[in-house]
């Protein structure tokens, strides 16, 4: 599945439209702590945080995952959207829960990272 077919399926805006959309998604995660993710993040995975701040890029730039999925409707700071887009690194925040969106991906055949 490819990021913008993603968005369409979680109901997500693009909060980088500067960034190409046009990315494999190969696996999905749900996780707040930013340790955790780095040492099992992995290349092409969609992850799901409430985290919002440069960090979180940092994390998802480390490990070439495919996009950062904010639920609930929620913001990032512009100073690490700015930093998003200068990694070309995917931002999409959508009204679902996380829960939701992580059910939605699992339903669409997006396996859980192992």
């Amino acid at each position: 599945m490819l990021v913008t077919e993603l968005m369409s399926l979680i109901e997500a805006k693009n909060l980088t439209p500067a960034v190409s959309t046009e990315r494999d998604v190969t696996c999905g995660y749900v996780c707040d702590l930013l340790s955790w993710v780095m040492s099992h993040g992995d290349v092409g995975m969609a992850w799901v945080t409430v985290q919002t701040h440069m960090n979180v890029v940092a994390v998802a730039v480390l490990s070439e995952m495919a996009c950062i999925i904010l639920p609930e409707n929620i913001d990032m700071e512009e100073e690490s959207l700015k930093k998003a887009v200068d990694e070309e690194m995917v931002v999409l925040s959508s009204p679902l829960s996380a829960y939701e969106i992580c059910g939605r991906m699992s339903a669409r055949g997006v396996p859980g990272h192992n």
